[in-house]
Order: C-alpha cells, then structure tokens, then sequence
C-alpha cells in the first residue's frame, strides 16, 4: 500500500485552509464514534455481563426471576446494537480501520444494493475518505442508483469520486453532498437509459 506524502494522515490537522470545515468535522465524526464505542458501549456491555453472573446466583427453582434477568439482559444487548449502529453511521471504524474500498463495500452490503467498488489500497486522509464516503452513501438507496459503480483514484492531491448508474436525483444528492463536505462536483452527464455519471472531488486531507 502507498501513500502520497501529501495525503498521509499525520494527525496534525488539514495541509491547507481549504480542507479545514471538512476535517474540523471529520474529527468530530471520529469522537464521537469513539465516546460512544469506548464509553456508553463498553458500559453495557458491562452490565450484561454482570446481569449474567447474578443470574448465576439466583435460586434454580425461581423461573420468572430468571425470566426478568433474561429480559434485562436481552434489552440491553439490543439497546447496545442500535448504539453500534449510531455510532457507525457517525464515522464507520472500518473507513479508519481499512479504507474507503472496505468500507463502502461493507454499508453498501449491509443495505443490500449491488454496488460495485473500485478503490485503490492508497489511503487518501481522513478528511477526503471521509467526505467520499458520505457522499456514496447519500446514494446508495433503490431510489437514487440502479446498478452503481463506484471509482476512485488519485488526481494530483485530490480524491477523484466517479459514480455511474445514479439516477439524477441520486447526482442532485452527491453534489449536494459533497459540496457541504468541502468537496466540488461537476455536472451529471448521462450515460444510460434514466441515469447518469457524476465525478466530485474532494482535497486529500
């Protein structure tokens, strides 16, 4: 895997004015995520478990006590999953983790649309993957994109995003998207009976 020395992720903030909005929300994103993955999640996942160990301790023959503690337990693990999935669609750890092709593959399976990703192994910053990346997923509905392809390459020291097979309130979408992102994009052109072709482009960053 490369890496461009001016989208490497160093931690220090974006490499120009240009990319601060994005990445002041971008680190925003990734707290939060984080507050909530190692906090109120690690907690209740706690709590589970303790609830386990009593139910250990109670009496064999006191079924409905059993019964509540089960409950409890299977509350709490469903109020736990609901919070993993806030917190992913905050800022998934897979775009941290593995990248942009990871992780558009990952929520595009778990929405069940055929999508085809290609994205280079090169990371790109956190600010410019994430922006891409929201930008997709603003997408990715039955009602925005038919059979969508995702390209991404390197453009100088910007991500350039190409999505083909969206329909054009799909492009509206990602332009609207991307824009607020610290992105631009260009004009949908057409490319097939009822969709279109959109490129955005986002500084690495």
């Amino acid at each position: 895997m490369t890496v461009d020395p001016a989208c490497r992720d160093t931690g220090a903030g974006p490499p120009d004015g240009g990319t601060a909005a994005g990445w002041t929300q971008w680190s925003q994103r990734r707290g939060l995520e984080r507050r909530l993955h190692d906090g109120a999640a690690l907690r209740l996942s706690a709590l589970a478990l303790q609830l386990g160990l009593v139910r250990h301790r109670l009496p064999d023959d006191d079924v409905e006590l059993h019964g509540a503690v089960d409950d409890l337990q299977g509350e709490l693990h469903a109020v736990l999953q609901e919070l993993r999935g806030i917190a992913a669609e905050l800022y998934p750890p897979l775009l941290d983790e593995a990248g942009l092709g990871p992780a558009l593959r990952e929520e595009s399976a778990r929405r069940g649309l055929p999508v085809t990703v290609e994205v280079p192994d090169d990371r790109f910053g956190p600010s410019a993957e994430g922006a891409a990346y929201f930008a997709v997923v603003a997408a990715l509905d039955p009602c925005h994109a038919e059979r969508l392809v995702v390209t991404v390459r390197r453009d100088h020291h910007d991500l350039l995003l190409r999505l083909d097979g969206l329909r054009p309130a799909g492009a509206a979408r990602v332009r609207d998207t991307a824009g607020i992102l610290g992105g631009s994009a260009g004009p949908a052109v057409g490319a097939g009976p009822g969709t279109v072709t959109i490129t955005a482009r986002f500084p690495c960053g």
